[in-house]
């Protein structure tokens, strides 16, 4: 709710003062010669049109609803996060590449969520892999074939010169999405593990009442269970 209140809050003050795009948004040659590294972060709550922003707020709530029912708000912002920043910190690797397409990246401006957006498809297709993910709003297919056809996508557009959308952040938003899921703390096994038997303990907690009783004084516990 709130990743949506404060994209949603930040487009509207982007529209009565466009500039701040320029402060905010992501721009490789600004990070590097100036220190402005807070844009790896904050260029993932702006947006550039009513289509954009709808579109990407849509893909936040399908996907990320059900993440967040599954690992928690505190985690699922966590990842959210990781990913987003993993797409700027992509683009901006991208944008040091000795080659003609990715030379412009260098001093454009990135904005939007579609970084963090792939970080959650990704893990909506490892959780729900069968799941069936209409392309164009028209043909299903499966979470998992969704996801390669969109990374390849992603990559391919990568090295095409003069595209708008930061596909490298998109890229970026996948791998580092799974990196994360598979390794240290963020281990899907373990956070799969945790869950299992966080659900169990409610369901065995349920089975137990509690009265209350006991002595009154010093030494004696109220509760009985």
């Amino acid at each position: 709710k709130w990743i949506l209140i404060a994209n949603i809050a930040l487009f509207v003050v982007s529209l009565i003062e466009p500039r701040i795009i320029l402060y905010l948004g992501l721009v490789p040659e600004e990070v590097l010669r100036h220190g402005w590294i807070w844009q790896l972060g904050t260029y993932m709550f702006l947006h550039s049109g009513i289509g954009h922003i709808l579109f990407n707020m849509l893909g936040v709530w399908m996907f990320g609803v059900e993440l967040e029912r599954i690992w928690g708000t505190r985690f699922f912002s966590y990842y959210y996060a990781v990913t987003g920043l993993g797409g700027g910190a992509t683009m901006l690797l991208i944008s040091l590449l000795p080659f003609a397409a990715t030379a412009p990246a260098y001093t454009s401006v990135t904005i939007g969520a579609s970084g963090a957006l792939f970080g959650l498809l990704l893990a909506f297709a490892l959780y729900y892999p069968e799941r069936p993910i209409l392309i164009m709003m028209i043909v299903p297919v499966p979470a998992r074939i969704f996801v390669m056809i969109f990374g390849a996508i992603a990559f391919l557009n990568s090295f095409q010169p003069g595209r708008g959308i930061a596909d490298a952040a998109h890229l970026g938003g996948l791998v580092t999405g799974y990196i994360y899921l598979q390794s240290g703390r963020g281990g899907m096994t373990a956070e799969l593990k945790y869950r299992y038997v966080k659900w169990r303990m409610n369901r065995l907690r349920r089975k137990f009442d509690v009265y209350s009783g006991g002595r009154s004084g010093s030494g004696w516990d109220r509760n009985i269970h």
